[in-house]
């Protein structure tokens, strides 16, 4: 019942308003999509791009994250993306978009019947042909805009090869124009260069100048009450960013701004839940609905929202904090690494000689503390520092000293469990906040994710999750000890798997942490916790039932996502309808394949290697390695143990079922490790553990006198 009452409330609370769903229900019209690879926010100005200026002022603005299915998009794979209305890639010829065919008035795209055969390009031609389904005719202008409404023949009805050759704008109710002028310059034999802006400023700003003059050329000829739909739909060099997203239509009218700005509604999609981002495949169903026509059932996209006011310098910082993100990630997991392993080396050293120990478990603490500082320092507004890397790494740390501080001082602090507890309740408090309200700490922040990259935009992340559910599998633990302690085990075990199910709960649920293997990770997890908490053994055989388990409350959360309307379900109820209608093996492909890159990760594997080979050895080699630490921690705190193992569990199978792979599992390591090093540091007996010799398992002289 208790379930039921939980499951209920946050399908409620996290449902989006069926307003918000309907917003795009235009009534059917003319449409017109104008796609510009390259286009950012901060090529926009009054005076260098006075017709997308002016378009600005008359429409609702956002950023589309142009991520396709490789790093960054090629022009080729943004329109082919717009054609099959999910993301879609052309493979080893990524460039330009092929020249059409003229075939009367119109033309064929030859290159849509290979695009077919291709993992990444069965759906190609899916706009077009629901346009001609609709007993509708398409026009397009330049090549990209004839792959995009080109039907699964190839076929387009009015084709010219720019504004000027196309003598009738009026004939066809959805039409494209391509305008390259951006991207084309960028092309180093038919591909995107490698370096992030090979470019001068200088001559970017001429090729945005005569880009501007194509739009406005374009929105000229257009009749007055088209619908124009503008997306920068592609990337122009080796680092992906946001690119420009305009609506105007009726209701979307923006105004003037503070000094001579502009600002108006954002646009957003129930695809990123997110005011003012969007994705590629959106822009499929965007030009259906405002045609009046159906998106076919193959396409992932949702039609663009309106959402709160918005202007073109927000949407700015927006793209400089994700790209910031992005090119300092890689950085940091290398140096996290680094002292994660530099740490385990010294607290070997240390612990081997029986030196002062208090230095290592005050290390042990703040190391811990590092990962949910990654995503409290995003309650400071880091990015408009002049200066937003060492603003943000600095943030970072002050976080972490600020919650090692709290945890190593506060009232628990005499409690060898105490700052380890603090330390997993406050990651856990911060993550759980963060998906109550929006997932505003995991985005953009070293350890989540950014829209960027485009791996996801709202919900829990791999990561995170790891986090999460070492934190609550451990202070859950802690709270076991004490329970237990007082001889209310049933209550202990009841406390483990109630907060633990429903931090599961949180974790899956469509719209808060929507975390598909996060589910069948976290479940395994909690019943091993709750079995060793309980006095029971856990084989082979159960465990596997439990990652069974997991897989079938993930998959009945998916179904009853999947059981909403289309405009209000999360990335697992359409998963649901991929795996019905057969088209989910991409995508498995995809995350199959992400999965055993990471298995090489030199941020990620060191963690693990690390942190599970010190873990090990100091339970088999206590009297060598650790001083008899760790065994001594579990003898004095046994659930302290059964938090550990839940947690390691969880971050083995999450390693298995997740894109992320390592990742999940490093994090798990990277925060209970210490945290279980804490608390044997500090046990009772502290005094003899500085000053007396152990033997071979970890057990002192006065032990061993007593023993004979």
């Amino acid at each position: 019942m208790l379930l039921l009452l939980v499951s209920s409330a946050l399908w409620w609370v996290t449902s989006p308003a069926q307003a918000s769903a309907a917003e795009s229900g235009a009534a059917a019209g003319r449409v017109a999509f104008i796609g510009v690879p390259g286009l950012l926010w901060d090529d926009l100005d009054p005076a260098d791009t006075p017709h997308l200026w002016r378009l600005a002022g008359e429409s609702a603005l956002g950023s589309v994250s142009v991520k396709a299915v490789g790093t960054v998009t090629c022009p080729y794979d943004g329109w082919l993306t717009v054609s099959a209305g999910v993301r879609s890639a052309v493979g080893h010829r990524c460039g330009m978009p092929p020249d059409p065919v003229a075939q009367g008035s119109g033309a064929v795209v030859t290159e849509v019947r290979e695009l077919l055969q291709l993992r990444d390009g069965t759906y190609a031609g899916t706009l077009g042909t629901a346009v001609h389904a609709a007993g509708q005719c398409t026009a397009a202008v330049g090549r990209g805009a004839a792959l995009a409404l080109a039907d699964r023949e190839g076929k387009v009805d009015l084709y010219a090869s720019s504004p000027g050759a196309l003598a009738d704008w009026t004939r066809c109710r959805v039409l494209a124009v391509d305008v390259d002028t951006i991207v084309k310059p960028y092309l180093v034999d038919d591909r995107l260069p490698q370096d992030p802006e090979p470019i001068a400023a200088e001559r970017r700003r001429a090729l945005v100048r005569e880009a501007d003059a194509q739009v406005g050329a374009a929105l000229d000829k257009l009749p007055p009450d088209t619908e124009i739909v503008l997306a920068g739909i592609g990337d122009h060099g080796s680092v992906p960013h946001l690119r420009v997203a305009m609506w105007k239509r009726p209701g979307a009218a923006g105004r003037p701004g503070a000094s001579g700005g502009v600002a108006g509604p954002s646009v957003g999609t129930n695809s990123t839940r997110r005011d003012d981002i969007t994705v590629l495949p959106d822009i499929t169903p965007t030009i259906l609905t405002a045609a009046g026509i159906a998106p076919p059932p193959t396409v992932i996209g949702l039609p663009w929202r309106l959402g709160d006011l918005t202007t073109p310098d927000d949407l700015r910082r927006a793209d400089l904090k994700g790209t910031a993100v992005r090119g300092t990630t890689g950085v940091f997991f290398t140096a996290f690494a680094v002292v994660q392993v530099a740490f385990y080396v010294l607290a070997y050293v240390l612990l081997s000689r029986r030196r002062r120990l208090g230095p290592v478990g005050t290390a042990a603490i703040v190391l811990a503390c590092v990962p949910v500082s990654t995503y409290a320092v995003n309650l400071l507004p880091w990015e408009r520092s002049p200066y937003p890397v060492p603003t943000l790494i600095g943030g970072v740390l002050a976080c972490t000293a600020l919650i090692a501080a709290v945890a190593l001082a506060g009232p628990w602090r005499r409690d060898p469990l105490g700052p380890p507890a603090a330390v997993a309740a406050a990651t856990a408090a911060v993550l759980v906040g963060d998906l109550l309200t929006g997932t505003t700490l995991q985005f953009d922040s070293l350890m989540g994710y950014t829209a960027v990259v485009g791996g996801r935009y709202y919900g829990l992340a791999n990561i995170p999750f790891a986090l999460l559910a070492t934190a609550v599998l451990m202070v859950t633990a802690v709270a076991a000890e004490h329970l237990v302690r007082a001889g209310r085990r049933r209550l202990a075990v009841a406390g483990v798997a109630g907060l633990g199910v429903a931090a599961m709960l949180l974790a899956g649920w469509p719209g808060v942490g929507s975390d598909f293997g996060g589910v069948i990770a976290f479940v395994p997890g909690i019943a091993v916790t709750a079995l060793l908490v309980a006095g029971k053994r856990v084989s082979v055989v159960k465990l596997a039932a439990f990652c069974v388990l997991g897989g079938v409350a993930v998959s009945v959360i998916a179904v009853l996502d999947h059981l909403r309307p289309p405009a209000l379900q999360t990335h697992l109820g359409r998963f649901v309808g991929q795996v019905i209608d057969g088209t989910f093996w991409p995508m498995i492909g995809r995350k199959l394949g992400a999965m055993l890159n990471t298995m090489l990760s030199p941020n990620l594997m060191p963690i693990v290697l690390a942190g599970l080979a010190f873990l090990v050895f100091a339970v088999l080699r206590p009297g060598q390695i650790s001083a008899g630490i760790v065994p001594r921690a579990f003898a004095r705190a046994p659930m302290l143990r059964a938090g550990l193992v839940g947690a390691l569990v969880s971050g083995v199978v999450g390693m298995l079922v997740n894109d992320s792979g390592t990742a999940v599992l490093s994090m798990a390591v990277a925060l209970a490790v210490p945290l279980v090093l804490y608390a044997g540091v500090r046990s009772p007996g502290e005094e003899e553990l500085l000053g007396g010799p152990v033997d071979e398992r970890g057990r002192h002289d006065d032990v061993l006198a007593g023993e004979a």
